[in-house]
């Protein structure tokens, strides 16, 4: 099993072959966990989870993937990491 910081995930993503379906991204990545700001879920569980049937690159994957994340993924909301 392999754990990926959220922050990192693009280099995990990029290991696949593209265009790539929904299923074999899922599959592929079904051992890997994807490390949030508040928890952890399975990347491949994520990946089910989009709308779409088929990724034509990284960037795409990505995207999808920051759709189906939970609110907290990235923080606590309204919270700013930069200077007022």
């Amino acid at each position: 099993m392999t754990d990926v910081k959220l922050s990192r995930v693009e280099s995990v993503l990029a290991d696949l072959e593209y265009p790539v379906t929904n299923e074999r991204a899922a599959t592929e990545l079904g051992e890997t966990t994807l490390l949030l700001a508040d928890g952890e879920r399975n990347l491949g569980a994520l990946i089910e989870q989009s709308g779409s049937d088929r990724f034509e690159s990284v960037d795409d994957l990505e995207s999808e993937l920051h759709n189906v994340l939970p609110r907290e993924a990235v923080g606590e909301p309204y919270q700013s990491e930069g200077e007022g």
